[in-house]
């Protein structure tokens, strides 16, 4: 949803903006496109291998400034920068297919790698999830973060294995799930599990309610925030803020008058969530579930 992003992004040819998952650089690079020789960009990813891609992709820009960072530290990023608000924030929450397709990052259910699915390169693998979580909190996890019916089994079978052999590789942890989870039309049997174990590696929905709050304070008046999830629990949350954020009073209707003292911190710019079309569905399957909403502050 690029030519989306960047109609909705609404950008002042010498606004300041940022890119919180920088990936390839595709967002980044539109995004350049439309600022003037005074305009700035601040482009964010935990990856390393990402930023190395776009340092090079963008040796010869100025107007850019690339930061390997978890995108939690945007408001120690941009005083570092001294600047202290922005005129819109981008936040692409999806897995970049370079890490899906690489199978040494161990975050495919389809290509043989070892298990980590780490974004970063240091903190908790996949591996020591799989391997060292008790029965009782990898079944919790796997329930929370990928929805999965069959989380109790999944993770007995699990426990069961890896007193045998402590399990090391993706195709490994395929194997097992399809050992208990029936095969359906409505993808992979291991689909549910492996988002699961990448969210509590990444800490991922955490990291995104801290972030989207430190964002709202970030922006300027008229600034957007546009935040592209792809699984329902990301969409709740970026949703139920952006719902608050617009809200002028938070009291229980009971309460006669309010007292919260709640100011309306913004408006929701599209009522109705924006979607991949069908063209853009039928260039990239991985599209399909892509949700955006955008949220300007007042």
């Amino acid at each position: 949803m690029l030519e989306e992003t960047i109609n909705f992004l609404n950008i002042d040819p010498e606004g300041i903006y940022v890119d919180a998952t920088l990936g390839g650089g595709g967002l980044s690079e539109q995004i350049l496109h439309n600022l003037n020789e005074k305009g700035k960009l601040i482009s964010i990813d935990i990856d390393k291998e990402a930023i190395e891609y776009c340092q090079e992709k963008f040796k010869y820009e100025n107007r850019i400034k690339i930061y390997n960072s978890n995108f939690i530290f945007i408001d120690e990023i941009l005083k570092k920068e001294k600047i202290e608000k922005v005129n819109g924030i981008c936040m692409d929450l999806g897995v970049s297919s370079y890490q899906i397709d690489n199978p040494e990052r161990g975050f495919s259910y389809i290509h043989n790698g070892k298990l980590d699915m780490r974004m970063g390169q240091s903190g908790t693998s996949a591996y020591d999830i799989v391997n060292f979580y008790e029965e009782s909190r990898l079944s919790e996890v796997i329930l929370k973060y990928g929805e999965e019916k069959f989380h109790k089994n999944i993770a007995k079978m699990i426990c069961r294995q890896r007193k045998i052999k402590k399990i090391e590789s993706t195709k490994e942890l395929v194997e097992i799930i399809e050992k208990v989870v029936p095969r359906f039309n409505l993808g992979h049997s291991a689909k549910r599990t492996f988002q699961a174990i990448r969210i509590e590696v990444n800490d991922e929905l955490k990291n995104l309610e801290i972030t989207l709050d430190k964002c709202i304070k970030l922006l300027k008046t008229g600034g957007r925030i546009l935040v592209l999830s792809f699984h329902s629990l990301e969409d709740k949350i970026v949703k139920q803020k952006m719902k608050f954020w617009e809200k002028e009073c938070v009291c229980p209707k009971s309460f006669p008058v309010c007292v919260c003292s709640k100011i309306q911190q913004a408006k929701i710019i599209n009522k109705k969530i924006i979607v991949s079309s069908d063209e853009e569905i039928k260039k990239n399957s991985r599209s399909k579930s892509a949700k955006l909403r955008i949220c300007e502050k007042i």
